[in-house]
């Protein structure tokens, strides 16, 4: 073995990752290594004429499975949280390598023959629920892969599989160079009027940085949000607002143009689908998530929008009308944050500023671990381990005994070179082999503001819910007691079901005896008042219905976009969205609006013909947290906790997202719980 290799960090598999060590030059080396050696026990176990078992067949491409992914999770995590042009070059030569190996694997019909072979032998009778899972997965994965397509088709399809990989790399590379390209200075300080004064330090301390006087503002949320909020600066909100929804369009750097990549993603989706038997891109889709068929997701959407646009209706006449207060006659969409915000603060008395003040990082963090501590009687400790910058940290899950459960990085602040948005990725996944139990390892990564000068970084009662989303995400990845590695965790979850966890965490930032534990306000240290509490969830459902039509807007274009929009016909994707919203908006950006083009949830995030997925689970979710609003020991409830655990975190992707909703709640899912905590069904 080489020296490169055998140094090489990404070859390190016997403990956490070695983030302080690992360069751009150590990825193609260890992929190569890797995957030639992936490809030997493939060809091993192709071959190999011993009667198939889990062991000697399912068991050893679980192995090379997880050694091939634990190492390119490392790669894929560092290109996100790092991003440079060396890691970026060396991804994205990768990336191609890793999906060429995928398209071959999922078309072998020699393994997709043994899996088959597995399932009809008498020991599938003897194999765990997992491992029959597995199988089960495998055969209609290797179908869905091409294996079962002629020698011609199978070429073309694996083609194609290439091509997607490379053109939705450079769909979110093409948002994140516009996003970090962008660069608004300010010298005259009367157009920051109304803007809080954390977040002018903040862009008082980058244009410093820049050697620049006055302020600098960027399209990053914790830098955006606040303009189009609170500055009274009618045509500063615009300009930023206008930069920030023309990212990736043709109003920008050809070169960062996403136009022509969305026309060609969706033909090759097409055609990919088309080649397996499927009408459309959104059959395919659908065929590993909860959702029967497309026809269902757009029926289930077109049901919530009949029962939410009245509500939204009636949000916006009340917008336009307090606009109109405000001297905004023709409310537009970069005015939106703005009044909203206004209206908010007197109709409920309170601001998000003033909420903020009371949510420093330390108590935020604190009242989170308290909760999952209280229901789940586990332990969250800070924890050290090698990380990729200074703003990220590591922390222990423990049980009552001491004994490790998971572990999690947390990296939470906003920068440049850092891809936007939360999420949830898997670092290790939890596996057993032999008497050998690997622990769970998650990457938790937000986009806040980081602390300004000596205070804190202080969140908004938004920034906190998310905070709770993302780790309800990493419970379910940490805390699950499969010992399979391929339906450990979040793996094999219909993507559909997978946001329940997550969304279903949510629900506590609404509590007040879990809300006044995770407060201190950051000049005098007292709790959240009771009143301003009471404020807070008085304005929960403030503009509800607007909200939810924006997210089945979204949904119904994803959707269709997948179904029956013709990418070689003459209707755009900007023509689909225009009569969606024609259906179900009540507020219309304007024409320019290039939203399509920095969608990257479904063309480069793995929500294509998924993205109804948020509304699906939220169905699951509230409904989920239902039962512990009904317990006698309130929501806080260990018992019910133990319970959802058992039934759902513990369970994976071990069986059907259905049959563990059923057996945590008893019955099938009702969207009743759903309208009631959207304040728009029956008290």
């Amino acid at each position: 073995m080489s020296t490169l290799l055998q140094n090489n960090p990404l070859l390190y598999f016997s403990g956490l990752p070695k983030f302080n060590e690992v360069r751009a030059e150590h990825v193609t080396p260890a992929i190569d290594f890797l995957l030639q050696e992936a490809r030997a026990t493939i060809e091993q176990l192709a071959t190999a004429q011993e009667p198939i078992t889990w062991d000697n067949f399912a068991a050893k491409l679980e192995d090379m499975e997880e050694k091939l992914s634990r190492a390119w999770s490392q790669v894929g995590h560092l290109n996100a949280v790092v991003n440079n042009p060396e890691l970026r070059e060396a991804y994205n030569d990768n990336l191609s390598k890793l999906t060429d190996f995928y398209a071959d694997l999922g078309q072998d019909e020699r393994l997709y023959a043994k899996f088959r072979s597995l399932r009809a032998s008498p020991a599938f009778a003897s194999l765990t629920v997992a491992q029959k899972k597995i199988v089960e997965n495998e055969l209609r994965d290797f179908r869905l892969g091409g294996a079962e397509l002629p020698e011609a088709q199978k070429v073309r399809f694996k083609e194609i599989q290439e091509a997607l990989s490379k053109l939705s790399s450079k769909f979110e590379e093409n948002v994140l160079d516009n996003t970090n390209d962008y660069a608004l200075y300010i010298e005259d300080s009367a157009r920051l009027a109304g803007i809080p004064d954390d977040v002018l330090q903040a862009a008082a301390e980058a244009a410093k940085e820049d050697n620049t006087a006055g302020w600098k503002f960027t399209l990053h949320f914790p830098s955006y949000l606040p303009v189009l909020q609170y500055a009274h600066d009618r045509d500063l909100r615009e300009t930023l607002y206008r930069a920030y929804a023309t990212r990736a369009s043709e109003f920008g750097k050809p070169e960062w143009d996403n136009t022509p990549l969305i026309a060609e993603i969706l033909k090759l989706r097409q055609e990919a689908s088309q080649l397996l038997g499927f009408a459309n891109y959104a059959e395919l889709s659908v065929a590993t998530k909860m959702a029967e068929s497309a026809a269902q997701v757009e029926q289930f959407l077109q049901d919530l929008a009949t029962k939410a646009k009245p509500y939204a209706l009636k949000d916006k006449i009340e917008l336009e009308e307090y606009a109109a207060k405000l001297g905004i006659s023709d409310m537009q969409a970069w005015d939106v944050a703005y009044a909203s915000e206004k209206l908010r603060e007197e109709k409920y008395a309170f601001s998000d500023l003033e909420v903020k003040q009371y949510f420093p990082e330390t108590k935020v963090l604190a009242g989170l671990f308290k909760v999952v501590e209280t229901i789940f009687d586990i332990h969250v400790t800070k924890s050290q381990a090698p990380v990729w910058h200074e703003d990220a940290s590591f922390y222990d899950i423990k049980d009552p005994k001491g004994t490790l459960i998971g572990q999690f990085y947390l990296d939470l602040y906003a920068r440049n070179h850092k891809r936007g948005g939360a999420w949830m990725d898997e670092a290790i996944t939890r596996r057993k082999t032999g008497s050998q139990l690997t622990t769970p390892v998650a990457y938790l990564t937000c986009n806040f503001s980081a602390p300004v000068g000596d205070k804190p970084a202080l969140f908004t009662h938004d920034e906190v819910l998310t905070m709770f989303h993302e780790f309800g995400h990493g419970l379910h990845h940490m805390l699950t007691q499969v010992d399979d590695y391929s339906v450990s965790g979040i793996k094999g979850v219909e993507w559909d079901a997978v946001e329940l966890p997550s969304q279903f965490m949510e629900n506590f930032c609404w509590e007040w005896d879990v809300l006044r534990h995770m407060t201190a306000h950051v000049d005098t240290g007292e709790q959240l008042p009771r009143s301003l509490f009471d404020k807070m969830v008085a304005a929960k459902n403030f503009q509800a219905g607007m909200q939810t039509v924006r997210q089945i807007e979204f949904s119904l274009f994803d959707i269709r976009l997948h179904s029956v929009f013709d990418p070689a016909g003459s209707q755009s994707a900007l023509d689909l969205i225009e009569t969606i919203r024609d259906e179900v908006a009540v507020v219309r950006p304007p024409k320019w609006n290039r939203f399509p083009n920095n969608f990257t949830h479904i063309f480069s995030g793995g929500y294509a013909a998924g993205y109804y997925s948020y509304k699906w689970a939220e169905v699951l979710s509230a409904d989920a947290y239902s039962m512990f609003e009904e317990e006698d020991g309130g929501v806080l409830s260990s018992a019910t906790g133990k319970r959802y655990w058992q039934e759902i975190l513990a369970q994976g992707g071990s069986r059907s997202a259905l049959e563990s909703f059923m057996a945590f709640r008893g019955r099938v899912p009702s969207i009743d719980a759903l309208l009631r905590h959207n304040g728009m069904g029956a008290k």
